[in-house]
């Protein structure tokens, strides 16, 4: 019973799981009945006793018993399951077969190791098996690569040596995968060379390929040395190069295959704009016409396309003509050149429409854009006819129907702009012109002078500008006025012209005139208030138009920012002429050479004719400002330039160290001297509502205050007075004495 117990333990051990085992009918049943047998024998004896005869002859009946129960279950579980068992019966039989070969291998493999204790022999045939395999592989690399470079020169020889095109071309194009990189033509660092020299085979031979077949193209397609005529022909009538040629077609279907179509057709797109489509679209009186020769002889039959003079036309009004003049010599083409063949009406499109759009913008429509706004609806039938045209060659194939290439149509929905454009231009060549022509020589003796002379905008003045100035003003509030009428479109350019018509007068005047504005001239002070007045006219021209402009203009269109330049420009010349007069009058002041020594003659002439040189300096500028500059600007450049030059005078006179009774005299007779000259400069500086001037009392008295440093001007003359009585009064004392001591 012990070993009944834990059997299936130990089997269990050493055998897969128990859903994979096979289970042995009666076998828990087997094991209570015997514990209980065992215990229903001793139930009334000690544990430790031993059994009895008739005990144990009890206990094996009934233990044999239960073996023929439990043989007979499990024939009668063997007999329901007899499938699965036969298969895993043969699984088992394959695994031993499968083991003894295995084993028999291994026995044949460590053979060798039993005759052979020595492993460095193990390992040194192991590594010749190794090295031997590796040359295989690399062998048959070899060969395999050298198999590979024989067939692609094979096929390079046949195709080069094919006489039909058509055959070289498909193989040129069977080998290009073979030996051009997809992401470049160049080749790999790891390449073979034999790769790179077969690769430059193709390459020649794509390249003779090429230049035959587009010279054969070219020899189908005669053009007129004059212009104005091509005949096309189905094949070559002979080649130049001593060669067959070949039709038309096949010469196009070979560039084709080889992708070099545009390559091919490339000399002959250009010939037909240069002898066919200029003619067609330039001239206005011109017709076209088709003739179809007949095969003559060895001659292939000719197609003739004519552009020839004709008397009717006068005009092409909307276009009409000249875009059916266009698809006729289109037709021709896609008929005769590219033989009703779609991809090659593709690539002769493309190598031409741009140009001929071109042609049709430069002779036709750009010369139809309007002169004048209300002329602009005028234009709707050449827009209509524009759009019709290109709708027919989009229906033949010409041009792409997505409207990428509505080169025409795009130009003549924007012929405002055009419009605009033109007018902008117009305006910027009249600004030039006015600028350029203007004789600023001498402004002031023109036949109306009055004219010249303007309001200032925001002060109450007046000034006097010059003709360029007025009539580049007029021109801009001209264009501005048309913005107000027109559309957003055109109105911005309008604006823009008449900024940049401002702009030019800063460009061009100041660089005209260099030598004029770097010397003390009237040119000088006109370009000045030219200057100021155009900044006063900038800063009113958004007040005066801004509320009439298109409502999308109104706060994009900017003026403003010139004003600011226009009048940095006006300081900068009247600066520089300040400058200029304050160093001649610098330099008239050092001939005087500090006013030493007036009681003797000559140095007396020399600071007398320094003040005249003075006088003469300050009255030129008096009388070239005063009739031009605006009367507050006038006044105030001449304070600038007076006041250094009394300051200086009256600082040198200062400076004599000893001077006699007769020098007091000559100074004090040159301060007065230079006073009586200056008067009409001193009463022009003075604001006196009295028609009749002279210098009195309260005259003084604004000088003074505008000039300090005339007030000490004036006074050092009566200084001067003051110390010639003294002289005197002294050497009256001196001759009393020596009298009364006589």
């Amino acid at each position: 019973p012990q070993q009944i117990r834990t059997g299936p333990k130990v089997i269990n051990s050493s055998t897969p799981p128990t859903s994979s085992r096979i289970p042995v009918v009666g076998e828990p049943a087997m094991a209570d009945d015997v514990r209980e047998l065992l215990l229903s024998t001793t139930a009334d004896a000690d544990p430790s006793t031993p059994l009895s005869a008739p005990d144990l002859r009890l206990l094996i009946d009934h233990l044999r018993h239960r073996s023929d129960h439990l043989h007979a279950s499990a024939l009668s579980f063997a007999a329901s399951n007899r499938e699965p068992l036969a298969s895993a019966l043969l699984r088992a039989a394959s695994s031993a077969a499968s083991s003894a070969s295995l084993q028999s291998s291994l026995q044949s493999a460590l053979s060798p190791l039993s005759s052979s204790p020595d492993l460095s022999d193990l390992r040194s045939l192991s590594d010749r098996l190794v090295a031997a395999r590796r040359e295989l592989r690399e062998r048959q690399e070899h060969l395999a690569a050298a198999s590979s470079v024989a067939s692609l020169s094979a096929r390079l020889r046949a195709a080069r040596a094919s006489a039909n095109p058509l055959d070289a071309a498909a193989a040129a194009a069977e080998l290009k995968p073979l030996l051009v990189n997809p992401e470049g033509s160049g080749s790999g660092g790891d390449e073979p060379v034999v790769f790179g020299l077969l690769r430059g085979e193709w390459e020649q031979l794509v390249d003779e390929l090429q230049v035959g077949l587009s010279k054969n193209v070219e020899e189908c397609v005669e053009f007129a040395p004059d212009g104005g005529k091509v005949a096309v022909r189905a094949g070559p009538s002979g080649s130049s190069s001593g060669t067959p040629g070949v039709e038309l077609r096949v010469a196009l279907q070979a560039l084709e295959i080889i992708d070099s179509l545009d390559y091919g057709m490339a000399k002959v797109a250009d010939l037909m704009i240069k002898h066919v489509f200029v003619p067609a679209i330039s001239n206005i009186s011109v017709t076209v016409s088709v003739e179809v020769l007949e095969k003559s002889g060895s001659t292939y039959p000719a197609s003739v396309l004519n552009i020839v003079p004709s008397e009717e036309l006068q005009g092409y009004k909307d276009g009409s003509v000249l875009y059916s003049r266009i698809i006729d010599v289109i037709k021709f083409a896609r008929k005769f050149i590219c033989v009703e063949n779609i991809t090659w009406t593709q690539s002769f499109a493309k190598l031409t429409w741009s140009r001929i759009s071109d042609l049709v913008i430069t002779h036709f429509l750009s010369e139809a854009v309007p002169d004048e706004a209300s002329k602009l609806i005028g234009f709707q039938d050449v827009i209509r006819s524009t759009t019709e045209f290109e709708n027919t060659l989009r229906g033949m194939m010409f041009i792409s129907p997505d409207r990428k290439d509505g080169k025409l149509t795009q130009f003549v929905d924007d012929v405002e702009v055009h419009f605009a454009v033109r007018k902008r231009n117009e305006i910027l060549v009249k600004a030039r012109y006015i600028l350029v022509q203007y004789d600023y020589k001498n402004p002031l003796a023109s036949d109306d002078h009055g004219d010249s002379v303007v309001d200032l905008l925001f002060q109450p003045e007046k000034c006097f500008i010059s003709k360029s100035a007025l009539q580049l003003m007029k021109l801009v509030h001209g264009a501005l006025k048309d913005a107000c009428l027109s559309s957003a479109r055109v109105a911005k350019e309008f604006c823009y012209a008449a900024r940049d018509a401002l702009l030019l007068y800063k460009a061009i005047v100041p660089v005209q005139l260099e030598k004029q504005l770097n010397s003390i001239s009237p040119v000088a002070a006109i370009i000045h208030n030219d200057f100021y007045h155009l900044s006063q006219e900038i800063l009113g021209l958004a007040f005066e138009y801004r509320a009439d402009f298109p409502s999308g203009q109104q706060k994009l269109v900017v003026f403003v920012d010139l004003a600011p330049i226009f009048s940095q420009m006006a300081d900068g010349i009247l600066r520089r002429q300040i400058q200029l007069a304050a160093a001649n009058l610098s330099e008239a002041i050092d001939g005087a050479d500090g006013f030493q020594n007036t009681h003797q003659s000559q140095h007396c002439e020399s600071a007398k004719f320094s003040i005249e040189q003075v006088v003469f300096i300050l009255e030129k500028i008096h009388i070239m400002w005063e009739s031009v500059l605006p009367r507050s600007i006038y006044r105030r450049s001449m304070f600038h330039v007076l006041g250094p030059v009394f300051s200086r005078i009256t600082k040198d006179m200062l400076l004599i160290d000893d001077m006699a009774a007769e020098e007091t005299l000559q100074l004090q007779g040159l301060i007065h001297l230079a006073l009586e000259n200056l008067s009409s400069l001193f009463l022009s500086l003075v604001e006196n509502d009295d028609d009749e001037k002279f210098l009195d009392h309260h005259t003084w008295v604004q000088l003074d205050e505008s000039i300090p440093s005339l007030k000490k001007f004036r006074k050092l003359a009566g200084n001067f007075l003051l110390v010639s009585n003294l002289f005197n009064m002294s050497h009256y004392y001196v001759r009393s004495n020596n009298t009364e001591k006589r």
